[in-house]
């Protein structure tokens, strides 16, 4: 009788009290925060779910909570299909793949305060290319003064930044497509659209859900470029829940309610996660279902 070895735990040990001491020590922290007020001193006092109600009642956090759902909406429609436009007009083979897919990749290696760095030089009036550029053919643009020149400024960055990755996760899973596939489309005389709607689009959908739940979470999370680009103005019409969060933490100092705040912030991404993932995934058992009963 072969007896189990139960030595190689010991190897993932190391791993654990990393996840302990990076994750649920710090979340712990937070939690216990929340639930609790300090006049200094050290001294801490039960408040229960007082800050969560204060910070669910608040006409600060909907209106940051909006602004975020916003940008993470506008982000997916836009780097979304235009990642799987790119991807499908990219080379599959020759010499143009590997420089394609360096392109593709360089905007990924420019670290996220770098690339706030570059915009805000980029958008300035008075010595940025784009700023200058505009103003010099007669159009008003300043994106620190101007609502709606800040918010396409964020946007256009961060597609700048980021539909790299929803290209190359594309570019993955359409060159992972066997080309039989291709060849059966070509003898039944399909269109480009119907090769597309047929075989491409099902065949990169689990790639899309990982595209799809990547840039929600970064672009929901986004802090560090509409800091350094525009510092959550003018006004706060780009003050986001992650700004919003940090200014309540370190600039007022208000901790309790800044905890709350981040637990319900990540309550909320998990959420809206679960149900991309729900709706991509069932979508995916129907249509895999449907098959079936078709060849039966």
């Amino acid at each position: 009788m072969k007896t189990a070895n139960n030595k190689a735990w010991f190897m993932v040990l190391p791993v654990l009290l990393l996840v302990a001491i990076n994750a649920i020590i710090p979340l712990m922290t937070v939690v216990n925060y929340s639930v609790q007020d300090t006049f200094g001193n050290n001294e801490f006092y039960w408040v229960g779910t007082e800050w969560f109600q204060e910070i669910l009642k608040s006409e600060r956090f909907h209106n940051a909570l909006g602004r975020t759902l916003l940008f993470s909406t506008l982000i997916l429609a836009i780097e979304i299909p235009l990642g799987i436009v790119i991807a499908l007009a990219m080379p599959k083979r020759g010499p143009g793949v590997s420089i394609c897919l360096v392109l593709m990749a360089l905007p990924l290696l420019i670290p996220w305060n770098v690339v706030g760095t570059i915009w805000q030089v980029f958008g300035r009036v008075d010595i940025g290319l784009l700023g200058h550029g505009l103003a010099s053919i007669g159009i008003d643009y300043n994106y620190t003064q101007d609502t709606l020149d800040a918010w396409l400024t964020l946007i256009i960055m961060d597609v700048w930044h980021w539909t790299s990755l929803v290209v190359l996760l594309c570019y993955s899973g359409l060159v992972a497509i066997p080309e039989v596939y291709y060849q059966a489309a070509r003898i039944d005389g399909a269109s480009r659209w119907a090769v597309f709607r047929y075989i491409q689009l099902p065949k990169i959908k689990r790639v899309l859900l990982i595209a799809v739940l990547l840039r929600f979470m970064d672009s929901f999370m986004i802090y560090t470029e509409p800091f350094v680009v525009t510092g959550g103005g003018p006004g706060n019409s780009t003050t986001f829940l992650s700004i919003d969060l940090v200014q309540m933490a370190l600039g007022q100092f208000d901790l309790g309610p800044a905890a709350a705040m981040s637990l319900i912030y990540f309550l909320i991404i998990l959420l809206l996660c679960w149900v991309f993932y729900t709706v991509m995934t069932s979508y995916d058992v129907d249509s895999s279902s449907g098959r079936s009963g078709g060849r039966q």
